[in-house]
């Protein structure tokens, strides 16, 4: 069987550094907020190019943080619209409503599965106050017109990074420089999920806000220790979300390696875009590799037929995901909010949810196991 992504055999090619992080905080006897934590962020805001990065206890919560923290500093309020793309896991949309905020969807563009930003000046209204755009499956979602519509309209750049760790964008300066920016840095702020199965994943759940903003960098670190900026005084309703010492120590460790995991990546997406080869499959456009951190490795099967290809491939030893089968505007939890009333109609987010089929990524996948995909898939 070729798995999807064995997370085993991802933590076995830095198992002995990673056993050695463990113990070493397993005998420290300190677990929470300590120098793991320190040592983590510190590395991972230089690797992002940040000035802050603060753990919490997972990507939506570093989502949630954001925005909430721009309620308490008085740049949003609830019932203000963020601009965020139809396409997405849903967390992003979750950490928008769960501060009063309203989503304003906007649809992709079928070839870059990435928001339209050909759509997004018509969306904004007197209360837009945000723009978040999300690295979907480890793609590069900016543009200059993003940039350029934030600057414009006074908005806040919010980036979901949770599937882009190390992917890396041109970003032209006022002075019309170019600079290679790693996503995660681009807007004002970003929230990263360290599930897993992510690019740079921990033992369990955890997550992290970058900024270069001081006031926003404290905020969210005192709403994620229930609200405290100095034991048993509390400025906000905070709430428990913190990285714990085990996993900053195990990312720490896997940080080292993001880069050479990532590259490993790349040559499993190179060989599907240079051998797949069959009319029913349409490939998303191919990015220069290093704004792509191949996170997972989206296809479309047209005709119906996506649903048949992964149990083809699954009764041939091949296990797939489908990366999202159902549109978040299309959720049960969504069916009776108001911007979703009456139910919106998108039909490039619905499109893909009907076609998108996600291929076998990861750093610890052997090539010849991709060639076998890739087979299999030219057969079908």
């Amino acid at each position: 069987m070729i798995p999807f992504l064995s997370l085993k055999d991802v933590t076995e090619l830095h198992g002995v550094e990673i056993n050695e992080a463990v113990t070493r905080v397993v005998n420290s006897g300190w677990y929470l907020q300590g120098e793991e934590n320190k040592r983590f962020e510190e590395n991972y805001a230089k690797f992002i190019g940040t000035q802050y990065c603060i753990g919490c206890a997972n990507g939506l919560d570093a989502l949630i943080w954001i925005f909430r923290a721009y309620i308490e500093m008085g740049v949003m309020q609830p019932g203000d619209e963020v601009i965020v793309p139809a396409n997405t896991y849903i967390a992003t949309i979750l950490a928008i409503t769960e501060n009063g905020l309203k989503p304003i969807l906007v649809e992709p563009k079928l070839n870059t599965l990435e928001i339209d930003d050909d759509l997004i000046e018509s969306a904004i209204t007197p209360k837009t106050k945000a723009i978040a755009i999300v690295h979907l499956y480890g793609r590069n979602a900016y543009t200059e017109k993003i940039g350029a519509l934030c600057k414009k309209y006074n908005l806040k750049l919010v980036e979901d990074n949770a599937q882009a760790h190390g992917c890396l964008v041109k970003v032209r300066g006022e002075g019309l420089e170019v600079r290679e920016m790693m996503t995660g840095s681009i807007g004002d702020a970003a929230g990263h999920s360290f599930y897993p199965g992510k690019n740079l994943g921990a033992l369990g759940d955890g997550g992290a806000v970058t900024t270069n903003d001081t006031e926003l960098a404290a905020a969210v670190r005192a709403l994620a220790n229930y609200g405290s900026q100095k034991k048993y005084v509390f400025k906000y309703t905070g709430r428990n979300s913190r990285l714990d010492e085990i996993q900053a120590a195990v990312l720490d460790v896997k940080l080292k390696y993001l880069v050479e995991d990532n590259a490993h990546r790349k040559e499993v997406a190179n060989y599907y875009y240079d051998h797949i080869n069959n009319p029913l499959i349409t490939l998303p456009d191919r990015l220069p590799n290093e704004q792509n951190a191949y996170h997972l490795f989206p296809i479309l099967v047209a005709d119906g037929k996506r649903d048949t290809l992964h149990n083809y491939l699954e009764q041939n030893g091949v296990s797939t995901l489908i990366h999202y089968p159902i549109a978040p505007h299309k959720q049960e939890c969504y069916a009776k909010a108001d911007w979703n009333m009456p139910q919106l109609s998108l039909s490039i987010t619905e499109r893909l949810a009907d076609e998108e089929l996600s291929l076998p990524i990861g750093p610890a996948i052997a090539l010849d196991d991709v060639a076998i995909v890739v087979e299999l898939i030219n057969k079908f």
